[in-house]
């Protein structure tokens, strides 16, 4: 069954992990954004702004494929697209001064 239809209680566990995951990224970009706010770090701004893009781009992944009924693959990259951009700052936040 690799390209068919999942099953109903895989959909309904990928609608909970996702929900997780954007609950759980919000959670560390509001507290990765509210540690820059008080200390005006740059890097901290850079990690916040990153884990917002990965967090974003899980959303848009699964709303692009739910809602707006895109191609499965489309979403996917396009979640992919931001969760690279978002890994990318999280890393130059980890190495900037």
């Amino acid at each position: 069954m690799p390209h068919g239809t999942a099953p109903e209680w895989v959909t309904i566990a990928l609608a909970v992990v996702k929900t997780l995951l954007v609950v759980m990224g919000g959670t560390i970009t509001y507290f990765a954004f509210k540690a820059f706010r008080r200390t005006h770090s740059r890097p901290l701004g850079f990690l916040a702004a990153g884990f917002a893009l990965v967090t974003l781009g899980s959303v848009l992944g699964g709303f692009g494929f739910e809602i707006l009924d895109v191609w499965l693959g489309l979403g996917v990259l396009v979640e992919g697209l931001f969760v690279l951009a978002g890994f990318s700052l999280i890393a130059y936040s980890l190495k900037a001064e």
